[in-house]
């Protein structure tokens, strides 16, 4: 007798059973934000403080998603004058109790709206962090209040992977991504290509200690169609590197440095 197999669940039939309804955009950084600066524990590069420093071109520099200061901090450090917006309390409180930390004004709140009564040189946003806006409606009103909030001559730069949907099959993928005698960290995620969402979950098991878990969920975009939300804010783009040592982008590029302006 021939063995029928048992039909594989759809990837929409997952996420039914699946879906993060009561995730908010503190959710990431409320969750990791004691373990983050461990987990991150590379500062960064000179590169990077070099390039966002010279955006700056000696004026006011806004960070969206500041989270623990990790270039903020550095940019402060070399007189740079900085301010942050964020959604999670918990991370902001990390920075604050480090070395030049409480002197970076910050701003608590969602930043896909957001009034902060005065414009910027640079605003920026990094590590994939514009990708927590998880709906095509808030990311393009956040290009729309960025745009309210440049100076003349003002630059909004976003760092962002470039998506790769060869990591799903049929819209999940499992991971292990540490393993120690003791613990061992697994990286789960479900994929929507209909709404280009992934929702993800780090799940820490150590000895001894009861499982953690660690969502992030967001909203993808292409290149291409960053490009389209800056033009309905009134923004062109100015320069797209492959990285922040301003190397091409082109088709093998895992992400982008995209800096948009008037």
């Amino acid at each position: 007798m021939e063995r029928s197999e048992k039909p594989q669940p759809t990837a929409d039939q997952i996420r039914l059973t699946g879906a993060m309804d009561e995730y908010t955009t503190a959710t990431y950084g409320d969750r990791i934000a004691d373990l983050y600066d461990d987990i991150y524990d590379s500062p960064p590069s000179e590169m990077q403080i070099d390039l966002l420093e010279e955006m700056t071109n000696g004026g006011r520099a806004l960070e969206l998603g500041i989270g623990t200061g990790r270039l903020a901090i550095p940019l402060r450090a070399r007189g740079v004058s900085i301010e942050g917006l964020d959604s999670s309390e918990a991370m902001v409180s990390k920075m604050r109790a480090k070395d030049l930390g409480s002197s970076i004004p910050v701003t608590i709140g969602d930043f896909e709206r957001f009034d902060l009564d005065k414009t910027f040189d640079l605003i920026f946003v990094a590590f994939n962090t514009f990708f927590g806006l998880l709906t095509q409606d808030a990311q393009t009103t956040c290009f729309e209040t960025v745009a309210t909030h440049l100076s003349g001559e003002g630059v909004f730069l976003m760092e962002a992977f470039v998506p790769d949907l060869s990591r799903f099959d049929r819209g999940q993928r499992t991971s292990v991504s540490h393993i120690a005698l003791n613990r061992t960290e697994i990286d789960v995620a479900l994929h929507s290509p209909a709404e280009q969402r992934v929702d993800s979950q780090t799940i820490i098991i150590e000895d001894g200690l009861p499982a953690r878990l660690m969502p992030v969920s967001l909203r993808y975009a292409w290149p291409a169609e960053l490009d389209l939300m800056a033009r309905l804010a009134g923004l062109r783009l100015r320069n797209r590197w492959g990285n922040w040592d301003r190397s091409p982008f082109g088709d093998d590029s895992g992400k982008h440095l995209s800096v948009w302006s008037r």
